[in-house]
């Protein structure tokens, strides 16, 4: 059938400065995320153009937005995606299609908690300690996946019609505090 909504969403980039990350482990995790995103946009675009509707949703990181030279590959390929989806949504209102973006910061998933299990290990000498690390994050917990997923369905839905090319940052504000 066809698509009307597309979500891009993809696994995180290993973290590392310039040197860490070699060349190969760079290259794949563009592969995944950057790649991703704009073959997959590119397999739906012409079939929302003909039928003068879609919506394309880009998950992509608030690494982008305030970059970290110790994820230096996920930092660049956000801040494309960011370009990405600005670029692409200025221009297909024409085509009927709106394209948005979503620049989650730190959220409960499994990844962020065994970060913190491990951090919590290595801190606290205690793993299961890990929510004592969330303390000092906005509102003293992460962003919630439901609270993304719900922004998701409404940049995606007839309520945010007229919404095309931007970025939605949804972090607590880590973006706008300096550092």
């Amino acid at each position: 059938g066809d698509l009307d909504i597309l979500v891009n969403n993809a696994g995180a980039i290993p973290g590392g400065d310039l040197q860490k990350v070699d060349e190969d482990s760079w290259r794949k995790a563009w592969d995944l995320k950057m790649f991703g995103y704009l073959n997959l946009t590119r397999a739906v675009y012409a079939g929302m153009k003909t039928r003068k509707r879609g919506v394309i949703v880009n998950i992509i990181g608030s690494a982008g937005e305030k970059m970290n030279a110790a994820y230096i590959a996920g930092s660049t390929a956000n801040a494309g995606l960011m370009a990405f989806t600005r670029a692409l949504g200025g221009a297909s209102h024409a085509d009927g299609i709106r394209v948005v973006g979503i620049n989650p910061g730190p959220i409960a998933t499994d990844r962020l908690v065994n970060l913190h299990k491990q951090m919590a290990q290595t801190k606290l000498g205690d793993a299961s300690r890990y929510e004592e690390l969330f303390k000092d994050m906005s509102f003293g917990r992460p962003g919630k996946p439901e609270e993304i997923a719900a922004a998701v369905a409404f940049l995606a839905s007839d309520r945010s019609a007229y919404t095309t090319g931007c970025i939605l940052t949804i972090d607590g504000g880590l973006a706008s505090r300096s550092s």
